[in-house]
């Protein structure tokens, strides 16, 4: 169970910082839907915390923008605008694909992406496709009265399970990835149920053709397997610049294997992730327009 002796609900980040420096065990939240879990009989056990801060109600920590080529989201956005806000299914659909996945539509609303992130769970749905988005995390401190931001990769941010680059002090402040409305996309995901799940192997594919039928980008990230999720960029490096055929993808899906460094059920993970990557590729070509089996299923590469 979790109790605490306050619950405080900032409506700036000024007003967080000043919280956070009263009260310096005191602890953040959002969504909520990864500390109420976790504090409970069997995981943390019963929970008692001189201060919760919720920061659903600050102004700058929500909303989706776009400027340019890149897409801005506050860190308490929910997952549901993933799937819902039109900038995003018009300029980033594959986080609508992974949205649909993760947890239910109750859970979805209230759930944040920011959280999502910070929580650093190596099954978190997100993370692959905010990764193969190219996305970067700022993060804001105070010092000396003056609100202080520094952006890092996310392949940076997460260092392992439960574990961030975040400092103490520091709240994530907004996400920030590529738009790529032209691209093919894919997401899958397995675990012993469509939603509710904890994921046992996820994966996202983002790919773009040229006008000669080869693959101009490719972006392919996986989760779930390992300790920090991670883009294939060598199976990426061996595709890009080729027309792709059936037999390609079945070639590179089979040096994906040994990337599985989890320690439960290694061997299914295996199989699954080498499935996921043929399967996750000539379904995110087919959204590029590309019909696989009109194709010369024996050529690799040409």
């Amino acid at each position: 169970m979790l109790t605490f002796d306050q619950y405080l609900t900032p409506k700036s980040l000024d007003e967080a910082f000043d919280m956070l420096h009263s009260i310096p065990a005191a602890r953040l939240l959002a969504g909520a839907t990864d500390l109420l879990p976790w504090a409970r009989e069997g995981r943390a056990g019963d929970v008692h915390l001189p201060a919760i801060v919720d920061l659903s109600r600050i102004a700058s920590l929500s909303g989706v923008t776009q400027t340019g080529g890149r897409i801005r989201m506050g860190a308490t956005t929910p997952i549901a605008a993933m799937q819902h806000h039109p900038l995003l299914q018009q300029q980033a659909p594959l986080l609508g694909d992974c949205a649909l996945w993760f947890a239910d539509d109750q859970i979805r609303e209230q759930a944040t992406v920011g959280g999502n992130l910070v929580n650093a769970s190596p099954a978190g749905d997100t993370q692959p496709a905010l990764l193969a988005l190219n996305t970067h995390v700022t993060l804001v401190r105070r010092e000396a009265g003056r609100l202080i931001e520094r952006s890092v990769p996310l392949s940076e941010f997460i260092l392992g399970p439960s574990r961030t680059v975040l400092q103490p002090g520091e709240i994530l402040l907004r996400i920030e990835f590529d738009a790529l409305p032209d691209h093919g996309v894919s997401f899958e995901k397995v675990g012993h149920r469509r939603s509710l799940a904890i994921s046992t192997v996820c994966l996202a594919t983002l790919v773009r053709l040229d006008a000669h039928q080869r693959i101009d980008d490719l972006r392919i990230a996986i989760g779930a397997v390992g300790p920090v999720p991670e883009r294939l960029s060598d199976i990426e490096d061996l595709l890009t610049g080729f027309k792709p055929t059936p037999a390609s993808l079945r070639d590179a899906s089979a040096k994906v294997a040994d990337r599985v460094r989890s320690r439960s059920r290694q061997s299914y993970r295996r199989e699954v992730l080498s499935n996921f990557v043929e399967r996750s590729l000539a379904t995110a070509l087919a959204h590029a327009g590309l019909d696989l089996h009109r194709l010369p299923k024996e050529t690799p590469y040409v």
